[in-house]
């Protein structure tokens, strides 16, 4: 038993039962001990997952295009920001600024004009994570500057990227027996234990109520209320610009249908996929899928409007990531593995279907964005 286990048991004995979200937040993010805030969170291919930053640089270069077009959307302001939440090991920013550099692939040498009016800030909570990107992206240090929260951020112009944040969100797990109950987690001695019991947080009932949820007897799922915290704390800071979340998840209808009566909650450990968060704690991440219509409409509520949401494959398509490895690798031997890698960005048996992007906008603007015109199922997430 490790010492993050051994906290969580003696908060349990301490203050009795607590909810699986309290669980979720200590095993991700208790200081220096859960797995996004120590200094053994590993991401990548030695690592316990990878993401689309990781196989291949023209993910980063497609998303540096769309960004681009957001600035020039936005009558070029002088100062743009890129607002980074969770940047992982910084292969993401490293990509999007070596492309506006002219650095990196497909640059071609040519320094793009956003660069020049661009300020770049990664959100990071985790110290140590912090000095490995620090370290990463040490040509690009008058470029970037770091921040441990939002809540640090004031009058941002431009566009909060995020890739694969919202699925590490604390969520409440419920369970329809004769009625709704959330799952508690208690200690049988040194053992966690899980316990039924009504649910802790009025939110839940008016969460079904808001979505139109019901269950038959067995179904258990998640609930995820921190995504309207999040876009909360973005529209106290955001003048104006766009939020861009790319992730993996559903519909409310898909996500709540019968056929998923399991829920979408679970564990990677070394490139392992498990379904007991009560194992390697701390040392594992633990994630649930996005209910993407509470993104739209907890936006939408507030002001934040979503102009577009597709598969992560059609939006690379649509900015033209195959007319780019077509004309950078045409006279290359490593054509057929630079696209071989590539594949799993963009086709439906890999990221390219199980990935969604999802883009909101703030302000008085009416932007059409070229990531959207292959497709744009924003309808798909509108409520019965």
């Amino acid at each position: 038993m490790n010492l993050l286990q051994q906290k969580i048991i003696r908060r349990i004995k301490s203050e009795g039962p607590i909810t699986f979200k309290n669980f979720m937040e200590m095993a991700l993010y208790e200081p220096e001990l859960g797995y996004y805030s120590s200094e053994k969170t590993r991401i990548g291919r030695s690592g316990d997952f990878y993401t689309s930053s990781h196989l291949h640089p023209t993910f980063g270069m497609m998303i540096g295009k769309q960004i681009e077009e957001m600035w020039e959307i936005m009558n070029k302001p002088s100062v743009f920001q890129i607002v980074e939440m969770g940047s992982g090991a910084g292969y993401l920013c490293k990509d999007i600024l070596e492309y506006y550099k002219g650095l990196g692939i497909g640059g071609q040498g040519l320094e793009r004009e956003i660069i020049k009016n661009l300020q770049y800030i990664i959100v990071e909570l985790n110290p140590a994570m912090r000095e490995q990107q620090k370290k990463l992206l040490s040509d690009y240090s008058d470029k970037i500057r770091w921040a441990s929260s939002v809540r640090e951020l004031n009058d941002i112009k431009g566009c909060f990227l995020s890739n694969e944040l919202l699925d590490a969100f604390p969520v409440h797990i419920i369970e329809m027996n004769d009625e709704i109950k959330e799952i508690f987690i208690s200690a049988d001695n040194e053992k966690l234990i899980e316990i039924k019991g009504a649910p802790g947080a009025s939110e839940i009932a008016d969460y079904l109520k808001e979505f139109s949820i019901e269950f038959e007897k067995g179904h258990r799922t998640e609930i995820n209320l921190e995504i309207k915290k999040w876009l909360g704390e973005i529209n106290r800071i955001l003048t104006e610009g766009f939020i861009l979340t790319i992730d993996y998840g559903y519909s409310s209808k898909d996500y709540y249908s019968e056929d998923r009566d399991r829920g979408t909650l679970l564990c990677y450990h070394e490139h392992r996929v498990t379904e007991n968060p009560y194992q390697n704690i701390g040392e594992q991440d633990i994630t649930a899928h996005v209910n993407f219509s509470s993104v739209k409409k907890w936006g939408d509520e507030i002001g934040i409007k979503t102009i577009g949401f597709c598969r992560q494959g059609t939006f690379l398509v649509s900015l033209g990531i195959d007319e780019a490895i077509a004309e950078i690798y045409k006279n290359s031997a490593d054509y057929s593995f630079e696209v071989a890698r590539i594949k799993k960005l963009i086709l439906p048996d890999a990221m390219g279907e199980t990935h969604k992007v999802i883009i909101q906008y703030k302000g008085s603007r009416k932007p059409a964005l070229r990531g959207f015109t292959i497709k744009n199922q924003f309808t798909y997430l509108l409520l019965p």
